[in-house]
């Protein structure tokens, strides 16, 4: 006879340890630090319930008494780097503070670079995600859109902001694997780049490239992308 699922739970309404016996040795904020610190320093593909364990000198077992899934640990990392948004009272101007928080964002990305792989709308209502939420509503009040609308439109900036550091961190990390210079790779490809254009094969792309041949600023490109995001809910 099969055994009964597992019930669905949230680990911010379970206990800080369940079952009887002494008061918890570690706090929900000491397993969450821990995991963070591996993830920073080897990837969050080197979390584990046993080395998390291990950096707090306990027991693997013993930690599932705190955690009892290692989705619940991923929970906990996105919670604990949400505290290090700073919040400021809202200005009036809706855009400029949204683009604040945008940048905010990114910067907390490029500290955590693992961040990116862990965001789902399945850890958006932790408490520093609600915190985070409701500061951002608060910035968005001179806006006259139902909440809805304005929920959504943060969704679309964090999206925008966690695919453009995504494909950053891509970048930086397939340069760092590379056996020669960015620059030698950078004029490699950009030699092959122009002979292709240059065939007459791809009009419409030697046209695009002799209009704007200068370099790409990608400062620029991230802020028209979330300027553009913006004013898709311009009323």
């Amino acid at each position: 006879m099969a055994g009964r699922a597992a019930e669905p739970e949230v680990i911010w309404a379970r206990p800080e340890r369940t079952g009887r016996g002494p008061r918890p040795a570690h706090s929900r904020a000491d397993i969450a630090a821990a995991a963070v610190r591996v993830a920073d320093a080897e990837g969050v593909d080197a979390v584990s319930m046993r080395k998390v364990a291990g950096a707090l000198g306990m027991g693997t077992m013993s930690l599932y008494n705190y955690v009892p899934r290692k989705e619940d640990l991923y929970e906990l990392m996105v919670d604990e780097v949400s505290a290090e948004y700073v919040y400021e009272e809202p200005s009036g101007d809706w855009r400029a503070d949204v683009l604040g928080l945008a940048r905010q964002a990114r910067a907390l990305m490029h500290r955590h670079p693992w961040l990116p792989r862990l965001m789902s709308p399945a850890y958006g209502f932790s408490p520093n995600a609600l915190r985070y939420l409701e500061h951002c509503l608060a910035c968005l009040d001179p806006l006259e859109l139902p909440y809805g609308a304005k929920l959504e439109l943060i969704a679309s900036v964090t999206s925008v902001v966690t695919t453009y550091v995504a494909n950053e961190l891509a970048t930086a990390e397939r340069t760092r694997s590379l056996p020669w210079s960015e620059e030698q790779e950078h004029a490699v490809r950009s030699a092959y780049l122009g002979a292709q254009v240059a065939s007459g094969r791809y009009p419409r792309l030697a046209a695009a490239f002799q209009e704007d041949a200068g370099p790409i600023d990608l400062e620029a490109v991230f802020e028209r992308a979330l300027g553009r995001t913006l004013d898709s809910f311009v009323p």
